[in-house]
């Protein structure tokens, strides 16, 4: 993809994961918590929480990544320590999945009804950690033809252009 190409999809894409951070997933956080009783809602907001806080560091990487292609100052050191630190944060919040499901499931006694809960509850957990890897590992979204030319070019996935800055120790 272009560079000029690129920055037109940066001008909606950041503000559409900054959205999903800051509206889509609380609002859909809010939603459960009318349908599901809090003490059984644990482990759905923890990886709800998860998720925007995944989002909020994509958000923060695109709109960063815009404003470099545009030539706009970033503050490469700041920024490079946030997300080394971001992603050791975000590790140490995965691990922490199957301890609060572990809490969730002996804090409550569960019945068959209860199915429903415990898979968007896993669902919203599996998201987090598909989002963790797609920002700092591989590219799991593939939403152009670029991404799915080079797929079909190179028979793997391309390695997440956050993973790369890292590697390279830019933005």
């Amino acid at each position: 993809m272009g560079k000029e190409k690129l920055i037109k999809r940066l001008r909606w894409y950041y503000p559409l994961e900054k959205l999903h951070a800051f509206f889509t997933f609380p609002l859909l956080a809010i939603y459960f918590l009318t349908q599901h009783p809090l003490v059984k809602s644990i482990w759905f907001l923890y990886g709800m929480m998860l998720c925007i806080f995944i989002l909020y560091q994509g958000q923060k990487y695109w709109q960063l990544k815009l404003w470099r292609m545009e030539g706009k100052p970033v503050l490469q050191v700041k920024n490079l320590k946030f997300f080394k630190k971001a992603k050791r944060i975000n590790l140490l919040l995965i691990m922490g999945i199957p301890i609060i499901f572990a809490f969730q499931l002996l804090l409550v006694s569960w019945n068959e009804f209860d199915a429903d809960n415990l898979m968007w509850s896993f669902a919203a957990n599996l998201f987090a950690i598909l989002e963790h890897i797609n920002y700092y590992h591989t590219q799991l979204m593939v939403d152009n033809t670029s991404d799915m030319a080079y797929i079909l070019r190179n028979k793997k996935l391309k390695t997440a252009s956050l993973a790369k800055d890292l590697k390279e120790n830019k933005i």
